[in-house]
């Protein structure tokens, strides 16, 4: 942020809803030389105001992975009221990321650090040809599937658990002292008329944590692990114990909950 641009005022903290096509992008976090989600609003908010903005996402999604709603918080000096902040946002803004709603939030609050739950959902295309205007939003798996394996394979994740076999390579063997133990509150497998979802609700998740469940999941589905293989995938701590990283393109970020905001729980339960 640069002060000298509104000396006389305090900063406010806005907390900013967002959505996104993330096709085209190298993820949320700022990288040079490359397009991010967070350095394009941090250039709309300097075009903008000529504050030199820290924007705080809930947490980072990964290049091509997609947002319904993901949320940041950012504190700025300027005066420009909530609703016109949005306008102008998206005026500045391509079209592949849109401001849904901005609104002042105490200065102490943080988007990642307050975050109750976090749901994403994965979407499996299973028709024989993806259609053009689906292909940058589903993965393609026409491919024959043991759907009630699957679903109860998919039961299996939820509650608080070690996730280590479900990190991201280069996690799971970083650091053996940071935990890798996260909370699913609900973690389901669904058909649709398009071909399967899995919407997973948790506290937090890992590098890839979600798209190494969804491979896993696949994996079994096609014979390749045997049906009550994850508590023994779980229990390895290891990641080559599970199935492989499903593309980013299937992956969205749906929602974040706020409850210190007066934001609902999540209506999944554990169990």
């Amino acid at each position: 942020m640069n002060p000298a641009q509104h000396p006389h005022r305090l900063p406010r903290n806005l907390l900013l809803r967002l959505a996104y096509d993330g096709t085209d992008y190298s993820g949320w976090q700022i990288q040079p030389q490359r397009p991010t989600i967070q350095g394009t609003l941090a250039e709309a908010f300097a075009r903008i105001t000529g504050e030199l903005v820290q924007i705080c996402g809930s947490g980072r999604t990964d290049a091509g992975v997609h947002a319904c709603e993901q949320a940041a918080n950012v504190q700025l000096s300027a005066p420009i009221p909530c609703a016109n902040l949005q306008q102008v946002l998206n005026d500045h803004l391509p079209g592949s990321i849109r401001v849904l709603s901005v609104e002042e939030v105490p200065l102490e609050f943080h988007a990642r650090r307050d975050a109750r739950s976090k749901t994403y959902r994965y979407r499996i295309y299973r028709g024989t040809v993806c259609p053009p205007w689906l292909c940058r939003y589903v993965y393609p798996f026409p491919y024959p599937l043991a759907l009630e394996a699957m679903q109860a394979a998919a039961r299996e994740f939820v509650g608080t658990r070690d996730f280590r076999s479900f990190a991201s390579a280069d996690d799971s063997t970083r650091d053996e002292t940071r935990s890798t133990v996260r909370t699913l509150f609900s973690s389901v497998l669904e058909p649709t008329e398009e071909g399967l979802v899995y919407t997973v609700v948790g506290d937090g998740f890992l590098h890839h944590m979600v798209r190494n469940l969804v491979g896993t999941l696949l994996l079994l589905g096609r014979g390749g692990l045997p049906a009550d293989s994850i508590p023994a995938i779980l229990a390895a701590r290891d990641r080559s114990a599970a199935g492989p990283t499903a593309p980013a393109r299937g992956l969205h970020l749906v929602k974040v909950e706020y409850p210190s905001l007066g934001q609902s729980q999540p209506l999944a339960r554990i169990g």
